[in-house]
């Protein structure tokens, strides 16, 4: 059973609190850079910071007659701080502060997911290493192929988690951007030093060119890539779903003390948090195609992307959070059998060195038609009849014209399939 999820940061970011904390930062460092404009009385900013507050409870009171969040908020704010609150939104629209705010608040939830991938890399690359030569059969379509090592699909995994890693800082870097442009994003009614000071204290970038808003194409990357991280979670989770099978058995999710896998059957182990990160994934790509839809807008602004994204940004955000911690704690404790890859390796009686023997055949002079004819002969004997390889290509009067006794022992040797294993974990960086 994986130990309990316990990351309430992350849901507190997308909280009320939180939010409104970040709405009265935005506006008093506006009414800050007034002050500096001389457009406002270095008194008034003194009372405001001094006073101003909100209460959430009384924003929702407000917001129930007013029916418009930011004035219900502005309004509250006014209750606290009183005359002076009139330097408040100074030529500002409610946008400048949503999404001001809300890329604070993605930004927020972006550094936390970013730092939940390292850990995940970095987890990777330790089992990875420690399996670095564990043979086990590699397989195409669901068949035996040839044989990898076990060390080999972790890294796999791991270097996909580096693009992950490397996709998402971009998109985390290109929500990192804020604006207090005015309500079609001209600066009529604010100087672009409002919006500039504004984000240098927020650690944001001043949007280059916005409308009434900033433009969803970034919301739409940063949703995308944590679709991609998703997908790549789901991947992963498929391949040690389809390891811990009965028939495979080659690795297996930890199974702790008193944990039960079925109510009727007491002799079940089930891959069920790999399961629930293929589950999650998909809601994931569902919601990275919303924030696609988000990117087509009415003009400078409508309204239609609002609603859903107070959905999908906590949801995606928090439920990749929650992925990316069971995951690792699936990878660090996940059981791997090599003695059962050794024997699952040995199904097919040697069928994995075919290719081998063809190759061999071709450097003799033989054409790849002819050669794939002999070894394929051999091979469909071991399918239909279940007799060994080795001991068919021995017997093969034909294969055995070309290929000394020598030869076949040299092609039979497992000890090749690993030959190149440090050169791929070189290229990577896992040395």
């Amino acid at each position: 059973m994986i130990e309990r999820y316990s990351r309430p940061e992350i849901s507190g970011i997308w909280s009320d609190e939180n939010r409104f904390k970040i709405w009265l930062d935005i506006e008093i460092l506006a009414v800050e850079a007034h002050v500096k404009l001389g457009r406002v009385p270095e008194d008034a900013l003194k009372t405001i910071k001094e006073k101003a507050n909100f209460e959430v409870e009384r924003i929702k009171e407000i917001e129930d007659t007013v029916k418009h969040d930011v004035i219900a908020f502005l309004t509250n704010v006014a209750e606290y701080v009183g005359e002076p609150a009139r330097y408040i939104h100074l030529g500002m629209t409610s946008s400048d502060v949503l999404d001001t705010a809300l890329s604070v608040q993605m930004k927020q939830a972006g550094e936390i997911i970013l730092k939940a991938l390292e850990k995940l890399r970095d987890t990777i690359a330790v089992r990875a290493k420690e399996h670095k030569y564990s043979l086990c059969i590699g397989r195409t379509h669901g068949i035996h192929a040839e044989p990898t090592t076990f060390g080999l699909k972790m890294a796999l995994w791991y270097e996909e988690t580096k693009r992950n890693i490397t996709r998402f800082k971009a998109a985390l870097d290109n929500i990192s951007y804020g604006k207090i442009s005015g309500a079609v994003g001209n600066y009529q009614h604010i100087d672009p030093f409002v919006e500039k000071f504004v984000m240098e204290k927020l650690g944001l970038k001043p949007a280059p060119v916005s409308t009434q808003i900033i433009q969803r194409d970034r919301h739409a990357e940063f949703l995308c890539s944590l679709a991609l991280i998703a997908s790549s979670l789901d991947k992963f989770a498929t391949e040690i779903r389809h390891l811990q099978k009965t028939e495979v058995y080659e690795a297996e999710e930890y199974f702790s003390k008193g944990q039960k896998g079925s109510s009727a059957m007491p002799h079940k182990r089930n891959p069920i948090t790999c399961e629930r990160v293929s589950g999650l994934a998909r809601l994931l790509r569902a919601n990275s195609i919303i924030g696609l839809e988000n990117v087509a807008l009415w003009h400078e602004r409508d309204i239609s992307h609002s609603s859903v994204e107070r959905v999908i940004l906590p949801d995606s955000t928090i439920a990749m959070d929650y992925m990316l911690y069971i995951f690792t704690n699936v990878v660090e404790k996940l059981f791997v059998y090599p003695e059962n890859m050794i024997k699952n390796l040995n199904l097919t009686g040697g069928l994995f060195f075919s290719e081998g023997i063809l190759l061999a055949l071709a450097g003799k002079g033989l054409s790849r038609e002819d050669a794939y004819k002999l070894v394929q002969r051999n091979a469909m004997k071991v399918w239909e009849q279940g007799v060994d390889f080795k001991t068919e290509v021995m017997a093969d009067e034909e294969i055995r014209k070309n290929l000394s006794e020598e030869e076949v022992n040299n092609i039979f040797d497992l000890r090749k399939c690993t030959k190149n294993v440090d050169v791929i974990f070189e290229r990577i960086g896992l040395e």
